[in-house]
C-alpha cells in the first residue's frame, strides 16, 4: 500500500463524517444488556427525523464503565457527552437530544476519577473508532507506525524503539518484551512465528477481550511489527472459541487489512510479507501458558512442556517463535509513533507505560480502565472504583487471576507495579483486579480459586494434579467442620511442594490464593476451625 492509498482509506473515513455522531458502546458487556436493540432504535428515530445527513449513528467498541451501560455518546462540533444505562425507550430522547440540550437524568459524568485519571494507550481508540472499518482505524492514525517502520526503519531500529521503551509483557510474567524480541531475531531459522496469545481465561478477566471487540487493528499492526522486526512471515492469534463478538471482528480485521495490503505479499508496496491466522482454543486454562498454546496449535493435546528450550529459541513446529499476549502488542505501534523514550516516561523504573484492569467484584464502578504503572492501589480501589456498592470497607482485593494473591485492605497504599505486588503477595497477572468485601471469608475465597486450578489443571505433573486436588480437599474440609489444626501445617506444606515442583507456571503459581490468605487471614482459618460459621461463599457472581 502506497502512501496514497493509505490517504485514500483516510478521505474514505471523512466522506462519512457528519456534523454530529451518536456512538454506542457494542462490545459484549454493553451487547448483553442490550446494545444492539438501543443501537437499531436510536438509528430508527434519526432516520425518522430525516437527521440522517446530519447525524452518524456508529457502532464502538467498550467506552470502560461496564456498570452503568449500554453507554451512549452525543457528540456535535461545540460539545460531547455521554449517556449511561441507556434503553430503547430512551431512544427517541437521545435522538433528539443531538446537538441541543443534553438529557439530565441519563448523564454520565466523565469529570470523575474512573475517567479522569485513566492515561489511555491500548485504549486510545476503543470507544472512538468503529472496530469493522479499517478506513476508521486509518483516520486516527492506524497503520501509520506500520508503514514508517517498513519505508523508513530497519528491523534492528524498531527492535530498539522497543527495547529503550522498557516494555515488559503484559501476559503476567512481565518478561522484557525487547529482550524476548531480540531473542527471536537473532534465530538463524529460515521459518519463524509470530503468536498472540489471546486465551484470556481468569476468573474476573476481560481486558484481552475487549481490546480485541474494540480496536482488533492495533493487535494485528502490532504483531506485523513485531514480524518486521523479528523476521517472521507467519502469525496467529490464538483466542477462545468462548469470545464470538472478539473472533468475528477479528476475523473482519484480517480481511479487510489484506485487501488493503496492509497483510499479506508485499506489504505497503514492500519486500515484507506477513500473514495472520486465527486459531480457536476450546476453553482450557492451561493453554494461557505459552507451551501449552503451542502445542495446541499444532493440533496437539494443550500441555506445557519443560523449559529450556524456550519458544523463543524452539518454539512452534520446532521453529523460534515469539509469543505476546494482546495488551502487549497493542502498545506497539504508539512505541514506534511516538518512539521507546515517550512511551519509559510514563510508569516507574523498572515498570515502564500503562496497565490495563479489569475492575470487578464487589466494586460500585465495574470495567476497564487504564492507568499509569505506578499509581496507588488504594486510589485505583476507591476513588476510581468508588469502592464497595453498599458503602462498606473493602476486605481485600485479589490481583492476577487464580495465580495471585488477595492483598488486604490495610496494605492498599502501595504502587501498582511489578515488584510492588511480588513482594506483598501477589503478581500482576494480566490486569484482572476482583474487589472483595466484609461479606467475603477468605477461606472461602481460597478454596473457589484452587477448584478452579484443580479443575483446570492438564494432569501432565503430579505435583499440580495432585497437589492442588489434595489442597481443595483440606479447605473443603476445614469449611465443612471437618478438619484439625495440623491440617494447616500440611496445607502450608503443600503450597511449598506444589509451587516449587509443579512443571509449569500455572501450577507453580496455583497455591498463591491460599499462601496470601494464610499470610494475611490466618486468624479466620483458625475461628473456623474453631467452629465460626463462613461467611458468605464465592460465586461465579461474587468475581464479577
Amino acid at each position: 500500500m502506497s502512501t496514497e492509498e493509505l490517504i485514500s482509506l483516510k478521505n474514505k473515513a471523512d466522506l462519512r463524517r457528519r456534523p454530529s455522531r451518536v456512538c454506542i458502546c457494542t462490545a459484549a458487556s454493553c451487547q448483553s444488556i442490550g446494545a444492539d436493540r438501543v443501537h437499531k432504535a436510536i438509528e430508527a428515530e434519526i432516520a425518522k427525523t430525516g437527521r440522517e445527513p446530519q447525524v452518524e449513528v456508529r457502532a464502538v467498541g467498550c467506552m470502560g464503565l461496564c456498570s452503568a451501560g449500554p453507554l451512549v455518546r452525543v457528540e456535535s462540533e461545540s460539545s460531547s457527552v455521554l449517556y449511561r444505562n441507556v434503553t430503547v425507550e430512551d431512544a427517541e430522547t437521545v435522538a433528539a437530544s443531538v446537538g441541543k440540550a443534553k438529557v439530565e437524568r441519563l448523564v454520565c459524568r466523565t469529570d470523575v476519577p474512573f475517567f479522569a485519571r485513566q492515561h489511555k494507550v491500548v485504549l486510545a481508540n476503543c470507544g472512538v473508532v468503529h472496530p469493522e472499518r479499517i478506513e476508521d482505524y486509518v483516520a486516527v492514525g492506524g497503520y501509520s507506525a506500520l508503514y514508517r517502520a517498513i519505508t523508513e526503519m530497519s528491523p534492528s531500529e524498531v527492535l530498539a524503539e522497543v527495547t529503550a521503551s522498557g516494555l515488559r509483557g503484559r501476559g503476567g510474567a512481565g518478561y522484557p518484551t525487547g529482550l524476548k524480541w531480540q531473542t527471536v531475531a537473532k534465530s538463524q531459522d529460515a521459518t519463524k512465528y509470530v503468536v498472540c496469545n489471546a486465551d484470556e481465561g481468569d476468573p474476573g478477566a476481560f481486558m484481552d477481550r475487549s481490546v480485541l471487540e474494540s480496536d482488533p487493528h492495533r493487535v494485528l499492526e502490532g504483531m506485523a511489527l513485531a514480524a518486521f522486526a523479528v523476521g517472521a512471515k507467519v502469525g496467529y492469534v490464538y483466542v477462545r472459541a468462548e469470545y464470538p463478538l472478539a473472533i468475528s471482528r477479528l476475523r473482519t480485521a484480517i480481511r479487510q487489512a489484506k485487501a488493503a495490503n496492509l497483510l499479506g505479499q508485499n506489504v505497503a508496496g514492500s519486500r515484507f510479507e506477513f500473514t495472520v491466522d486465527i486459531r480457536l482454543g476450546a476453553g482450557a486454562f492451561v493453554c494461557g501458558e505459552e507451551t501449552a498454546l503451542l502445542a495446541s496449535i499444532e493440533g496437539l493435546r494443550g500441555q506445557p512442556r519443560p523449559r529450556p528450550p524456550y519458544p523463543a529459541e524452539k518454539g512452534l513446529f520446532g521453529r523460534a517463535t515469539l509469543i505476546n499476549n494482546v495488551e502487549t502488542f497493542a502498545n506497539i505501534a504508539p512505541i514506534i509513533e511516538k518512539g521507546g523514550a515517550a512511551f519509559a516516561a510514563i510508569g516507574t523504573e523498572r515498570s515502564k507505560g500503562t496497565k490495563v484492569f479489569a475492575l470487578a467484584g464487589q466494586i460500585k464502578n465495574t470495567g476497564l480502565i487504564e492507568v499509569p504503572m505506578g499509581i496507588n492501589l488504594r486510589e485505583v480501589v476507591d476513588d476510581m472504583g468508588g469502592g464497595t456498592p453498599t458503602g462498606g470497607k473493602v476486605k481485600a482485593v485479589q490481583t492476577g487471576g487464580p495465580s495471585g494473591g488477595c492483598i488486604p485492605y490495610e496494605h492498599l497504599d502501595m504502587p501498582v507495579d511489578y515488584d510492588s505486588l511480588q513482594k506483598v503477595g501477589s503478581i500482576m497477572g494480566s490486569g484482572g483486579m476482583i474487589v472483595m468485601d466484609e461479606s467475603s471469608n477468605m477461606v472461602e475465597v481460597a478454596r473457589y480459586f484452587m477448584e478452579f486450578s484443580m479443575s483446570e489443571s492438564c494432569g501432565k505433573c503430579v505435583p499440580c494434579r495432585v497437589g492442588t486436588y489434595q489442597m481443595h480437599e483440606i479447605l473443603r474440609r476445614i469449611l465443612a467442620g471437618q478438619a484439625a489444626p495440623s491440617d494447616l501445617a500440611l496445607l502450608e506444606e503443600l503450597t511449598r511442594t506444589v509451587g516449587e515442583a509443579s512443571l509449569c507456571g500455572l501450577g507453580q503459581s496455583a497455591p498463591n490464593p491460599i499462601k496470601s490468605t494464610l499470610r494475611y487471614y490466618r486468624a479466620e482459618y483458625e475461628a473456623v476451625l474453631r467452629g465460626s460459621r463462613p461467611s458468605m461463599p464465592m460465586t461465579e457472581e461474587g468475581v464479577g
